[in-house]
């Protein structure tokens, strides 16, 4: 059986991202699958998606730190009664193509992430999506309770921890296969002005890690804090912003975005 994995916690995902998750699996995956999601809140969660409560920390982080924490408790000896592998996928990722390679590849103990495409020098690890042996690293979740504070403080972001603690380091996808929107899809902000993003060949899996998220992307909005227009009116509404003395105005340039189709064709229940 084919284990797909996926977290909710907090008000920022509503259930829908959870049923498109389930709807694009079945659209991507072959044969049975099942999709996991550990949560806090069930409500509007489609009946097919096995709910079950969200594994702790049991440890506190410090406010101050960025990154995504909690989903260091995956790595614990029992996750939910579950065995075998898993794949994780962020919620706010795209399946564009058929993902059974994402279960096969490499050997079933390794941990095979995407490679962290901001940092491309050094083997950096990206968890939008990963694949890990259930309870076989547990030592990730306990080194963090021992020092929670030191290891959260020394490696900032979740994803940098596992790729430092993984003994006998970590694996990566064929690189073609997971894509970045922003960095693969928008291209160089020129370019953003001149074409709607575009979804590179032969990918598989589209993350997107920070803004825009995907119903942004269908829109043609960056933020919710910049408008879907066309381009000119962006243009002016970005001098407005210039001549009302906002200092961004030169970020502004990097965050218009035509409305993304093929992002609206596949991020669907």
């Amino acid at each position: 059986m084919k284990q797909v994995v996926c977290m909710k916690w907090g008000t920022v995902y509503g259930p829908e991202y959870v049923n498109i998750m389930w709807a694009m699996c079945r659209r991507n995956i072959t044969g049975e699958f099942t999709l996991i999601c550990f949560t806090d809140d069930t409500t509007g969660v489609r009946p097919e998606v096995k709910c079950l409560p969200l594994p702790t920390l049991d440890c506190e982080i410090p406010p101050d730190v960025p990154g995504k924490w909690p989903k260091i408790a995956l790595w614990g000896k029992d996750l939910g009664g579950l065995t075998g592998t898993a794949l994780f996928i962020d919620l706010d990722t795209v399946i564009v193509a058929n993902i059974d390679n994402y279960f096969t590849y490499g050997d079933p103990q390794d941990v095979i992430t995407a490679r962290n495409w901001v940092r491309l020098f050094g083997k950096h690890g990206q968890t939008s999506v990963f694949r890990f042996p259930i309870g076989g690293n547990s030592y990730m979740l306990e080194n963090l309770q021992v020092a929670p504070a030191t290891i959260s403080r020394k490696y900032r972001f979740e994803q940098n921890y596992v790729t430092a603690g993984v003994r006998g380091g970590i694996k990566f996808w064929p690189e073609k296969w997971t894509k970045h929107f922003g960095l693969h899809c928008m291209g160089i902000w020129p370019l953003r002005w001149l074409r709607p993003p575009f979804l590179p060949h032969d990918a598989k899996i589209v993350t997107f890690p920070g803004p825009p998220k995907p119903p942004d992307a269908i829109l043609g909005q960056f933020t919710r804090e910049t408008p879907h227009c066309t381009r000119s009116e962006y243009w002016k509404w970005m001098m407005v912003q210039r001549r009302g003395g906002d200092k961004r105005w030169r970020r502004l340039l990097r965050r218009f975005l035509y409305p993304t189709d093929w992002v609206a064709e596949h991020w669907r229940e």
